[in-house]
Protein backbone atom coordinates (compact mmCIF):
# COMPACT_ATOMS: atom_id res chain seq x y z
CA UNK A 1 0.00 0.00 0.00
CA UNK A 2 0.99 3.65 -0.57
CA UNK A 3 2.36 6.15 1.72
CA UNK A 4 -0.98 8.36 0.12
CA UNK A 5 -2.79 5.82 0.77
CA UNK A 6 -2.22 4.53 4.09
CA UNK A 7 -2.65 8.10 4.95
CA UNK A 8 -6.07 8.21 3.64
CA UNK A 9 -7.06 5.04 5.59
CA UNK A 10 -5.88 6.30 8.65
CA UNK A 11 -7.24 9.59 7.88
CA UNK A 12 -10.95 7.85 6.88
CA UNK A 13 -10.61 5.23 10.23
CA UNK A 14 -10.10 8.75 12.61
CA UNK A 15 -12.42 10.17 11.34
CA UNK A 16 -15.55 8.11 10.93
CA UNK A 17 -14.49 7.17 14.73
CA UNK A 18 -14.89 10.93 15.82
CA UNK A 19 -18.37 11.08 13.81
CA UNK A 20 -19.42 7.74 15.62
CA UNK A 21 -19.07 9.08 19.61
CA UNK A 22 -21.03 11.85 18.58
CA UNK A 23 -23.62 11.79 20.58
CA UNK A 24 -27.32 11.56 19.45
CA UNK A 25 -28.52 15.11 20.70
CA UNK A 26 -25.07 16.26 19.86
CA UNK A 27 -26.10 14.54 16.03
CA UNK A 28 -30.07 16.44 16.34
CA UNK A 29 -28.14 19.61 17.02
CA UNK A 30 -25.76 19.49 14.02
CA UNK A 31 -28.77 18.69 11.65
CA UNK A 32 -30.45 21.75 13.25
CA UNK A 33 -27.76 23.88 12.54
CA UNK A 34 -27.18 22.46 8.86
CA UNK A 35 -30.70 23.33 8.22
CA UNK A 36 -30.17 27.16 8.33
CA UNK A 37 -28.91 26.64 4.84
CA UNK A 38 -32.35 25.62 3.11
CA UNK A 39 -32.91 29.59 1.92
CA UNK A 40 -30.14 29.02 -0.40
CA UNK A 41 -31.68 25.29 -1.94
CA UNK A 42 -35.22 26.90 -2.83
CA UNK A 43 -34.99 27.62 -6.25
CA UNK A 44 -33.84 23.86 -7.13
CA UNK A 45 -36.25 21.19 -8.14
CA UNK A 46 -34.21 17.84 -8.35
CA UNK A 47 -32.12 17.09 -5.61
CA UNK A 48 -30.21 14.08 -4.62
CA UNK A 49 -29.20 13.40 -1.12
CA UNK A 50 -28.52 10.39 0.73
CA UNK A 51 -29.74 9.10 4.48
CA UNK A 52 -27.32 9.22 7.33
CA UNK A 53 -25.47 6.21 8.55
CA UNK A 54 -22.01 5.98 10.13
CA UNK A 55 -22.09 9.39 12.04
CA UNK A 56 -23.18 11.60 8.66
CA UNK A 57 -24.72 14.24 9.25
CA UNK A 58 -28.05 14.23 8.91
CA UNK A 59 -30.01 16.15 5.82
CA UNK A 60 -33.22 15.64 6.30
CA UNK A 61 -33.45 18.66 8.27
CA UNK A 62 -31.66 20.92 5.68
CA UNK A 63 -34.14 18.96 2.83
CA UNK A 64 -37.70 18.73 4.50
CA UNK A 65 -39.03 21.97 4.06
CA UNK A 66 -38.01 22.52 0.41
CA UNK A 67 -40.12 22.43 -2.89
CA UNK A 68 -37.91 20.02 -4.63
CA UNK A 69 -37.84 16.20 -5.62
CA UNK A 70 -35.80 14.13 -3.68
CA UNK A 71 -33.74 11.37 -4.81
CA UNK A 72 -32.02 8.88 -3.05
CA UNK A 73 -28.79 6.82 -3.70
CA UNK A 74 -29.00 3.25 -5.02
CA UNK A 75 -26.06 1.06 -5.43
CA UNK A 76 -27.44 -1.76 -7.97
CA UNK A 77 -24.60 -4.36 -10.23
CA UNK A 78 -24.12 -1.51 -12.82
CA UNK A 79 -23.03 1.40 -10.33
CA UNK A 80 -24.35 4.02 -8.56
CA UNK A 81 -27.78 5.82 -9.39
CA UNK A 82 -30.62 7.90 -7.95
CA UNK A 83 -33.99 7.56 -7.55
CA UNK A 84 -37.13 9.02 -6.44
CA UNK A 85 -37.37 8.70 -2.75
CA UNK A 86 -40.67 6.85 -2.33
CA UNK A 87 -42.31 5.47 1.09
CA UNK A 88 -41.24 2.44 0.73
CA UNK A 89 -37.29 1.52 1.31
CA UNK A 90 -34.98 -1.25 1.86
CA UNK A 91 -31.61 -2.17 3.42
CA UNK A 92 -28.71 -2.75 0.54
CA UNK A 93 -26.50 -5.30 1.62
CA UNK A 94 -23.42 -2.45 2.16
CA UNK A 95 -26.29 -1.24 5.16
CA UNK A 96 -27.50 1.51 2.69
CA UNK A 97 -31.39 2.30 2.39
CA UNK A 98 -32.91 3.02 -0.91
CA UNK A 99 -35.57 2.81 -2.94
CA UNK A 100 -36.73 -0.57 -4.05
CA UNK A 101 -37.65 0.16 -7.75
CA UNK A 102 -38.56 3.10 -9.33
CA UNK A 103 -36.88 4.60 -12.81
CA UNK A 104 -33.40 6.03 -12.30
CA UNK A 105 -32.59 9.77 -12.50
CA UNK A 106 -30.31 10.53 -15.03
CA UNK A 107 -27.24 12.84 -13.15
CA UNK A 108 -27.15 15.22 -15.16
CA UNK A 109 -30.63 16.27 -15.11
CA UNK A 110 -30.48 17.01 -10.56
CA UNK A 111 -30.09 20.63 -9.51
CA UNK A 112 -27.57 19.11 -7.00
CA UNK A 113 -26.32 16.19 -5.27
CA UNK A 114 -25.55 16.40 -1.32
CA UNK A 115 -22.81 14.33 -0.83
CA UNK A 116 -21.86 12.74 2.04
CA UNK A 117 -17.91 12.55 2.75
CA UNK A 118 -15.49 11.73 5.11
CA UNK A 119 -13.45 14.75 5.29
CA UNK A 120 -13.21 17.76 3.52
CA UNK A 121 -10.88 20.94 2.50
CA UNK A 122 -11.10 24.41 1.81
CA UNK A 123 -9.96 23.52 -1.90
CA UNK A 124 -13.06 21.39 -2.15
CA UNK A 125 -11.80 18.53 -2.21
CA UNK A 126 -13.69 15.45 -0.12
CA UNK A 127 -12.85 12.41 0.93
CA UNK A 128 -15.21 9.88 0.92
CA UNK A 129 -16.01 6.01 2.48
CA UNK A 130 -13.16 4.75 -0.24
CA UNK A 131 -15.71 2.38 -2.59
CA UNK A 132 -15.61 5.04 -5.16
CA UNK A 133 -19.02 4.83 -5.68
CA UNK A 134 -19.59 8.79 -6.04
CA UNK A 135 -16.83 8.82 -8.71
CA UNK A 136 -17.26 6.66 -10.56
CA UNK A 137 -21.20 8.01 -11.03
CA UNK A 138 -19.88 11.45 -11.09
CA UNK A 139 -16.91 10.98 -13.47
CA UNK A 140 -19.00 11.03 -16.56
CA UNK A 141 -20.49 14.48 -15.52
CA UNK A 142 -17.73 16.30 -17.95
CA UNK A 143 -19.09 14.21 -21.41
CA UNK A 144 -22.86 15.57 -20.36
CA UNK A 145 -24.99 18.28 -21.60
CA UNK A 146 -25.24 20.09 -17.93
CA UNK A 147 -23.57 19.21 -14.32
CA UNK A 148 -25.70 19.90 -10.78
CA UNK A 149 -24.21 21.10 -8.62
CA UNK A 150 -22.06 18.85 -6.19
CA UNK A 151 -22.67 20.54 -2.63
CA UNK A 152 -20.92 18.54 0.29
CA UNK A 153 -22.50 17.84 3.74
CA UNK A 154 -20.91 17.36 6.91
CA UNK A 155 -19.83 18.01 10.42
CA UNK A 156 -17.32 21.39 10.66
CA UNK A 157 -15.60 18.76 12.67
CA UNK A 158 -14.75 17.04 9.34
CA UNK A 159 -12.62 19.70 8.01
CA UNK A 160 -8.52 18.67 7.47
CA UNK A 161 -6.32 21.61 6.14
CA UNK A 162 -5.54 19.66 2.87
CA UNK A 163 -6.53 16.50 0.96
CA UNK A 164 -4.85 14.66 -2.00
CA UNK A 165 -6.13 15.17 -5.26
CA UNK A 166 -6.72 11.86 -7.60
CA UNK A 167 -7.59 12.28 -11.21
CA UNK A 168 -10.77 10.87 -10.85
CA UNK A 169 -11.74 13.11 -7.68
CA UNK A 170 -14.77 15.26 -8.52
CA UNK A 171 -14.57 18.72 -7.01
CA UNK A 172 -17.38 20.05 -4.70
CA UNK A 173 -19.32 23.53 -5.86
CA UNK A 174 -20.23 24.05 -1.94
CA UNK A 175 -19.85 22.23 1.54
CA UNK A 176 -22.53 23.15 4.35
CA UNK A 177 -21.45 22.41 7.50
CA UNK A 178 -23.37 23.01 10.91
CA UNK A 179 -21.53 26.03 11.40
CA UNK A 180 -20.51 27.92 8.25
CA UNK A 181 -20.79 27.11 4.07
CA UNK A 182 -17.86 27.07 2.26
CA UNK A 183 -18.09 27.98 -2.11
CA UNK A 184 -15.35 26.87 -3.82
CA UNK A 185 -16.19 27.42 -7.62
CA UNK A 186 -19.08 28.97 -9.98
CA UNK A 187 -21.55 26.84 -11.54
CA UNK A 188 -23.50 28.31 -14.41
CA UNK A 189 -26.48 30.40 -13.51
CA UNK A 190 -26.40 29.18 -9.17
CA UNK A 191 -24.42 30.66 -6.50
CA UNK A 192 -24.30 30.36 -2.31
Amino acid sequence: MSTEAEAKRLLRRRLRAWRRRLTRQQQVAAARRLARHRQVLKRLRHVAAYLPSDGEIDPQPLLRALPARLYLPCLTPTGLLFRRHGRRLIRHHLGLWQPPRGLPRRLWTLDAICLPLVAFDHHGRRLGRGGGHYDRALADLARRPRRPLLIGLAHAGQYVDALPQEPWDQGLDHLFSDLQRWSFRRHEGWRC
